[in-house]
């Protein structure tokens, strides 16, 4: 019987897709667990804006630091300590006895997580021709959305039986685990790994990008801040992540709150926009290759980008329109399809632009992204709210940044290398 040969990469995206499942398992507990949270620590829920939202600001804080970390250490020890770092911090957020203490907690569980993306970016780089890209990145991001999906009514019915403290506990040790397991497990390099035949190792080496300079080199935070490229790819994140993070923070208890639903059911209901994202990233990952292996550098980013922002465009303008659960969740849906559209070509633009620094240009990506985006975000709803007596201009403002967001991809240059003068 003919044995049949698993290529080393192909294993190596199902362990990149369980770190970004769990990621976001860890990090959509909080939105599940708010009712309890704010019942215990006798909070507002503006005050629960503000923990949210100060995860984002501790996030965001540390993307570009997080990025440096991995392109000098690699990515394994890299993801292995900002898995055991966040997991950690999932643990004490159980412990905590009041307001200032979770706000505390949050802020380094934030930081913590901060190193994981930016490190896959450098694991794409090193593991993977050019021509999968989008599809590897479509993957790993797909594991974010249904991590966090699977967890809303999980997180929910945990909390019915144990507590919500007793459920961060649980996920921390898992957490620990997993951490653990990678550092063993991943290697940096193809030539570095034993289970490699010489065959798909010379594939890699000869297809994925090469580097610009030389070994052990560092691309200074002022070069590529100093990019036109760089701050283009920094604004259209920031308007994706404004759509994308109300579902990872507000969904949940706007469902709840608007329709009246249990907690379970809520959950269900949430789970819905977060698949929409999965096969968001997935389809956008597979137009992003089809397009490349067509010859159209270029159009493989700015496409599926630009047709994405369309219809989160589309979907959220409807929110305010709407007065059902099923509405709402389909629009939502359509919305969270089209925003995670933009993921695969923001990432692979920030490896193609970065090339062997791609951890710090992706890691300054997502630091605007969550700074602007995501922090906003966690505090504009319930502010809006506030202000206005009203749900529906944080969705129009959600509106108009994606409408933005499309005219800048159409002068996005994945072919300009950020190392290089940006000739724009």
């Amino acid at each position: 019987m003919r044995k049949i040969y698993l290529p080393r990469r192909f294993m190596l995206i199902f362990g990149t897709f369980i770190l970004t499942v769990f990621l976001y398992i860890d990090r959509a507990c909080i939105s599940a667990a708010k009712d309890d949270i704010i019942l215990d620590l006798d909070i507002t829920d503006t005050q629960f804006g503000w923990i949210l939202a100060i995860f984002a600001l501790g996030y965001s804080m540390f993307q570009t630091p997080g990025g440096y970390f991995a392109d000098s250490k690699g990515p394994r020890l890299a993801l292995s300590i900002v898995v055991t770092a966040y997991s950690i911090l999932t643990f004490l957020t159980g412990t905590v006895k009041n307001y200032v203490s979770m706000l505390v907690v949050r802020f380094f569980f934030g930081a913590g997580e901060a190193g994981e993306f930016p490190g896959l970016s450098k694991v794409v780089f090193n593991w993977f021709p050019i021509k999968e890209r989008g599809i590897v990145q479509g993957i790993n991001f797909s594991g974010s959305r249904l991590g966090a999906a699977f967890a809303l009514p999980l997180v929910a019915w945990l909390i019915t039986k144990v507590g919500w403290r007793e459920t961060f506990y649980i996920f921390g040790a898992l957490g620990v685990l997993i951490g653990v397991l990678w550092y063993f497990i991943f290697r940096d390099h193809p030539d570095q790994a034993k289970s490699i035949s010489q065959q798909e190792k010379d594939l890699i080496l000869s297809h994925r990008q090469q580097p610009s300079s030389e070994k052990g080199s560092k691309l200074p935070f002022s070069t590529i801040i100093k990019s036109g490229n760089m701050w283009k790819a920094m604004f259209q994140y920031i308007c994706s992540n404004f759509t994308f993070y109300f579902t990872l923070s507000w969904m949940y208890p706007y469902l709840q709150t608007k329709y009246q639903l249990g907690g379970v059911e809520t959950g269900l209901y949430a789970m819905i926009p977060l698949i929409g994202g999965a096969f968001g990233n997935w389809f956008s990952g597979i137009l992003v290759d089809a397009i490349y292996k067509n010859g159209n550098w270029k159009g493989s980013r700015r496409i599926p980008a630009i047709i994405g922002f369309a219809l989160a465009a589309l979907g959220i303008v409807m929110m305010p329109q709407v007065n059902t659960p099923i509405l709402s969740v389909i629009f939502l849906s359509i919305a969270i399809f089209g925003a995670d559209m933009t993921l695969s070509p923001s990432w692979s633009f920030c490896i193609d632009i970065g090339k062997e620094h791609a951890g710090a240009v992706s890691g300054t990506m997502n630091m605007a992204g969550n700074f602007l985006g995501a922090f906003v975000t966690m505090l504009a709803f319930p502010y809006l709210l506030k202000w206005t007596g009203s749900h529906n201009p944080f969705f129009y403002v959600c509106f108009g940044l994606s409408v933005l967001a499309i005219i800048t991809w159409m002068s996005m240059k994945p072919d300009v290398p950020i190392a290089k003068k940006d000739n724009e």
